[in-house]
């Protein structure tokens, strides 16, 4: 149904729009007595042989909510209803920002893809915190953070630092995000010096913890294999959890969307089916470089059971979807774990 009509009537709304509608609807309707009950009982699947122990924390199953859906935490108890293992909210920022000027986000049907161009918009991490205070749901939550589009590089670490240590008795694991195509100049924050100085010192006030969290790296798909070997080195030399692979793609190859639509569209990193391969190429270069050193969670164009077991084939121990749920609907984390119980 969702396929044959809802997605249809969805389509004719502009994309963000129409993101804050279902957002609304769906936190009304869940506060009516009975309903979470009857959307778990749709879209749940309740099986121990879906469970993944990972980074000292149990989920549920292994299929997540990818960061940006849910950038403002408002309704991440609403959405553990729909099957998932885990939510990741965010990218967050110290200060509220708007982001890049509407519109910022585009539909690709004729390659199951979006492009978007949002900037990390988000209410700030501290109005995400008083959400999180009031959080139900006991499926596990990570962070995503990111800096200020106006706070240059050289003091992008003060950024991370206000966002780790906001969010850090309200999440179970963090993403630190330098990775998103939309912040001028992030990506240069993925370079060998600038990135370890940073992991290293969310690393060093993790420490100081009574009980440290998981910490991962949010890369770009687009990184040379030599930049994924500095990656590697990164990781093990900073101690790091993990990584989560991939971000989105500024590459436009290989899209049947005629050139002309694209140009439209502008600038921004591409999602969904288009981003599935290189997704899967990265986990496993990464997976198969670095001897399994480090757990990964794969993401990038994962929209169908088959999609996620060859991520987990290449070496993911978790997967997220972000672009599937939308195109998909929501029965896909469903969808995917029956399809990993049969496989």
């Amino acid at each position: 149904m969702y396929k044959s009509i809802i997605k249809p009537i969805f389509f004719l709304v502009q994309p963000e729009r129409i993101h804050h509608i279902v957002f609304k609807f769906i936190k009304f309707f869940c506060k009516i007595p009975g309903i979470p009950a009857i959307i778990k009982s749709i879209y749940c699947i309740n099986d121990k042989r879906l469970e993944r122990k990972l980074f000292g924390l149990t989920f549920l199953n292994p299929v997540g909510l990818a960061a940006g859906f849910d950038k403002d935490a408002k309704l991440y108890d609403e959405l553990g209803y729909y099957g998932f293992g885990f939510i990741e909210i965010g990218t967050l920022t110290p200060k509220a920002q708007p982001g890049n000027e509407q519109p910022r986000m585009f539909r690709l049907p004729e390659d199951e893809g979006l492009i978007n161009r949002m900037g990390f918009n988000n209410g700030g991490v501290d109005a995400a915190v008083e959400r999180l205070k009031n959080r139900k749901t006991k499926i596990v939550i990570g962070g995503n953070i990111g800096k200020n589009k106006v706070t240059p590089n050289e003091d992008a670490v003060g950024d991370y630092e206000k966002c780790f240590e906001a969010l850090f008795e309200y999440v179970d694991y963090f993403v630190v995000n330098v990775s998103s195509p939309n912040t001028p100049g992030l990506r240069e924050l993925q370079d060998k010096e600038p990135l370890t100085k940073l992991l290293l010192r969310v690393k060093e006030l993790n420490s100081k913890k009574n009980k440290p969290k998981p910490i991962l790296l949010k890369i770009a798909p687009d990184l040379t294999n030599e930049q994924l070997d500095d990656i590697i080195l990164i990781v093990k030399e900073t101690k790091i959890d993990g990584v989560v692979a991939t971000n989105t793609t500024i590459s436009r190859e290989g899209l049947q969307t005629p050139d002309s639509r694209l140009k439209t569209c502008g600038a921004g990193g591409l999602s969904g089916k288009p981003l599935t391969n290189r997704s899967v190429e990265v986990v496993k270069y990464l997976s198969e470089k670095s001897n399994k050193a480090f757990p990964i969670i794969g993401v990038g164009g994962i929209h169908t059971g088959e999609d996620a077991i060859a991520m987990l084939k290449a070496g993911a121990s978790l997967v997220q979807v972000y672009t599937g749920f939308i195109y998909e609907g929501p029965g896909i984390a469903k969808r995917i774990c029956k399809a990993l119980l049969e496989d």
